[in-house]
């Protein structure tokens, strides 16, 4: 089957030959909407579970969402994507001539951006998008250097169009064509952010064993088809995003460019460390003080990813067992002897409530002081610490990102955090 990957397009590719698109020029910044999947404003949102029940939910996606993270470094991939409705942020966009709008993950964790696309198995094929619909769509060749960087492709048999294909652990997949199509990011001044010819993916055949339909992902990774390294120098190498929680009624903001630079005296700032897959961004986490105790990791060189994808915050196990005695140490009170699953570590809430201490997260360079509600919610009568052990990759998750500012610098090779009220960014 012919079908296609949604990857970005060189930056010059990014001046619209529209007379009324706006041409995106260098560090002119623009923001986009960020929905969390879970809240009233998402179309995945379900009024009838309770608070506890989507935050559960959120975790097990969290935990399904780890696995994924490595299964990509066990084999060894240069790139990985993630099951698009186990993210956690959605953004709009709109593809083809005439423009047809589309939700997409919003995920750091991932350099590949596609769509579902007619014909397609498992999507939902009034949402999908048609190609034959589009005067703009354009399938790339097999022998095209954008194919070839792909890691794992095909060649049509009789077309010779380039095919990609990407296989989970669970036996989920996708298979497409890689094409170019126009991509419009939002609208700036009354104008559309366009790109007239992205390189991206039409997924014709997506078998998930998710429940969910799936929506299509916005790669923002540090990979070199990442929609951020795509635009490069147009937008300074720099995003910044600031994440509001999933009850909240309001929308969190992703920019780019001039838009993205946070400063001020609570600016701290942290390096990026680059390994393979470069998809991921690795920061090093000297320790976490909690309370009166610090806990060192002692390791340095980058131990643990920052994903905006990931709901909950993953530690090594033994790290984590430390770092629980000092959370139970701090709050005084004995932990619940079953907790919910998944959660590892939870309270009784009455007794636990007032005691909740700030954590300080000692990256190399910058110390971030988290709040209750960074790493803390309420399971039925529970307070459950929003953290899991993990014999795999240590993740720094969304909860934990929370009312933060949250800048990637892939030119400066940093990620820079301020606090900040997201309502209001």
């Amino acid at each position: 089957m012919d079908g296609l990957v949604f990857f970005l397009a060189m930056p010059f590719l990014l001046l619209s030959t529209s007379p009324s698109a706006i041409a995106v020029k260098p560090l002119r910044g623009f923001s986009i909407d960020l929905i969390h999947r879970d809240s009233p404003l998402s179309p995945f949102y379900n009024s009838s579970m309770t608070a506890s029940e989507l935050i559960r939910s959120a975790a097990q996606r969290s935990i399904s969402r780890i696995n994924h993270f490595t299964m990509a470094l066990e084999e060894d991939e240069a790139e990985t994507i993630m099951i698009p409705n186990r993210g956690d942020y959605l953004m709009k966009i709109s593809i083809g001539t005439p423009p047809v709008q589309t939700l997409a993950v919003a995920d750091t964790g991932s350099d590949l951006i596609w769509v579902p696309c007619l014909p397609c198995g498992q999507c939902d094929s009034e949402n999908a998008f048609d190609p034959k619909k589009s005067s703009s769509f354009s399938v790339l060749p097999c022998d095209s250097n954008t194919c070839n960087s792909l890691p794992r492709h095909a060649c049509g048999k009789k077309s010779g169009d380039c095919i990609y294909l990407y296989a989970y652990g669970d036996q989920s997949f996708t298979i497409g064509n890689l094409a170019t199509e126009s991509i419009n990011l939002g609208y700036k001044m009354g104008h559309p952010i366009t790109l007239p010819k992205a390189v991206f993916g039409c997924g014709h055949n997506n078998q998930f064993t998710t429940s969910d339909n799936p929506t299509g992902l916005v790669g923002l990774g540090g990979g070199p088809l990442s929609l951020i390294s795509q635009l490069g120098d147009l937008v300074g190498h720099k995003f910044t995003y600031c994440l509001l929680p999933f009850s909240s009624s309001s929308t969190s903001k992703l920019k780019f460019g001039s838009k993205a630079i946070i400063s001020g005296d609570g600016v701290v700032s942290t390096p990026i460390y680059s390994k393979n897959p470069p998809s991921y961004y690795y920061l090093n986490l000297e320790g976490i003080t909690v309370g009166q105790k610090t806990v060192q990791t002692g390791e340095s060189g980058g131990n643990i990813v920052i994903d905006s994808g990931t709901t909950l915050t993953m530690l090594e196990t033994s790290f984590y067992n430390s770092v629980a005695e000092g959370v139970k140490e701090a709050i005084g009170a004995d932990a619940v002897e079953n907790p919910p699953s998944p959660f590892n570590l939870c309270f009784p809430y009455d007794s636990a409530s007032s005691k909740v201490p700030d954590f300080v997260f000692h990256f190399t360079g910058a110390d971030l002081t988290l709040h209750g509600q960074n790493l803390f919610a309420v399971q039925d009568q529970s307070l459950c610490l929003l953290v899991l052990p993990t014999d795999s990759l240590s993740i720094f998750g969304n909860t934990a990102q929370v009312n933060y500012q949250v800048e990637y610098d892939l030119e400066g090779k940093q990620v820079s955090f301020a606090p900040a009220d997201c309502t209001n960014y």
